[in-house]
């Protein structure tokens, strides 16, 4: 891949970055290092507008994991002091003591209220060819007052993320019939069980967590913790898994090289071996329907029922929102819509590893030049993404579109093993496990896991 060749008339508008979240500050840190402009466009109010959602959450990475050298330096003039970089920050206290910060010290180069509609060329729709590529990006705003601007960009960033996308209850991937009609009891975030109003909606309450990722993890540690508390009682979670369990179900356990992700493995297996909740292997919803009391009851692709329960947690993944750059030439996967370069490193079909080659310009490109998507939103539906593989991803791009094609394709990154390897990451196929070690339970059932295990700390 050689140099970018920059067109005179758009070299000197700026690099839109769509999100003030970590992904996208660190972009514009890393181009402002290399003497590049860039519009960071942030539809919230404030920095890290997504991560504040889940301030409660304590992330698994550590301090030092977390924030990004090219930011780091731009804050160190400010005398910005970085955290312990052996401490866990909650999502609040990222937002709080670094995301806002860093878009404070990059000044009018952030702009809050700004909701993208709409990436394409000016004057091109994604059918023309004709100088297609001469072109400057043309990005529609819509203002936190109403108003519509467009505004033309040299290169564009979609660091927008996933979080605005949950996952429906389906296993189909469409939302269960009655879903949406029992939205007053249905949740897709994990709950902040400190807020008094959203612990009186769980304490003494029966509640299913469907879902096998971290988010449900921490959700089950929660709840348990809820249960052993005297305004708890009567508290319980049915958790609901799509596939088997398996050797891999809990994570790496004390194998993974970030013990804090280990640990909500552990956390989560706690509370089922404790008997705070059971597990539901192999259930697959299809339906929701409404009990005499308002309840609600899940229903398989089997024609299984389950219990009826007061609230259900939905933490299925995350989604991209592709609506606004569908008039730009995407090349993404057909099944995670990740870009193809990248999406059979991170594919959890092929395995659950969780460590990821890293990666930059070379993985990210698409047929339309000069457009990625970074951060959580370039793992489409992928699971599992780690805050210093988004930081990798704008140090190579930003690298390239200042051409040092050198320093672009330079790996400068090791990331962490979960400790967890295997196939069949999606679904259950015995076989498939079995050959790459992790194994997995036979018929769909409710069962309980082992011995009681120590609990250990949350999220």
């Amino acid at each position: 891949m050689g140099s970018p060749v920059v067109n005179a008339s758009t070299e000197a508008l700026p690099v839109v970055v769509i999100g003030a979240g970590p992904a996208g500050l660190a972009a514009a840190a890393h181009l402002t290092g290399r003497g590049i402009e860039p519009l960071v466009l942030e539809a919230g109010s404030a920095a890290g507008a997504a991560v504040r959602e889940w301030g409660h959450v304590r992330l698994f990475s550590t301090w030092s994991e977390v924030v990004d050298p090219a930011a780091e330096k731009l804050l160190a003039p400010t005398g910005w002091t970085a955290p312990d970089g052996t401490t866990y920050p909650s999502g609040a206290d990222w937002a709080g003591l670094y995301l806002q910060p860093l878009a404070d010290v990059l000044g009018d180069k952030v702009r809050y209220g700004a909701t993208v509609t709409g990436v394409s060329r000016q004057g091109r729709d994604r059918i023309v060819d004709a100088d297609r590529e001469q072109q400057p990006f043309t990005v529609r705003v819509v203002n936190a007052d109403g108003s519509e601007e467009r505004i033309l960009a040299r290169a564009v960033i979609d660091a927008s993320g996933t979080w605005s996308m949950p996952s429906p209850i389906g296993g189909d991937g469409l939302p269960a019939l009655g879903e949406q009609a029992a939205a007053d009891r249905i949740s897709y975030r994990i709950p902040d069980l400190k807020d008094p109003a959203v612990r009186a909606r769980y304490a003494g309450k029966r509640t299913a967590v469907i879902g096998s990722g971290a988010s449900a993890f921490t959700a089950l540690a929660y709840l348990a913790d809820l249960a052993q508390a005297e305004d708890g009682s009567g508290t319980h979670a049915t958790w609901i898994l799509r596939r088997g369990i398996s050797g891999s179900t809990f994570g790496g356990g004390s194998a993974d090289q970030l013990p804090a992700r280990g640990a909500l493995g552990l956390a989560a297996k706690a509370a089922v071996d404790s008997g705070y909740a059971d597990a539901v292997t192999g259930f697959r919803t299809d339906a929701v329907e409404r009990d005499s009391d308002g309840r609600l009851v899940l229903v398989a692709e089997d024609g299984r029922r389950l219990d009826p329960v007061d609230e259900v947690i939905v933490l299925t993944g995350l989604r991209p929102d592709l609506s606004f750059v569908s008039e730009l030439r995407l090349g993404l996967d057909e099944r995670l819509q990740a870009p193809v370069e990248l999406a059979p490193l991170i594919d959890p079909n092929q395995h659950s590893c969780g460590t990821v080659y890293p990666h930059g310009v070379k993985e990210l490109s698409h047929p339309e030049k000069d457009v990625y998507l970074v951060g959580m939103k370039s793992y489409g539906r992928a699971p599992t993404f780690l805050a210093m593989t988004g930081y990798e991803q704008v140090r190579s791009i930003a690298a390239h579109l200042a051409g040092d094609q050198e320093a672009a394709e330079r790996v400068e990154l090791t990331l962490p093993e979960t400790g967890v390897c295997g196939g069949a990451g999606l679904f259950d196929e015995p076989a498939a496990a079995e050959e790459s070690g992790g194994g997995c339970c036979a018929a769909p059932a409710t069962l309980p896991i082992g011995a009681p295990a120590a609990t250990s700390g949350g999220c």
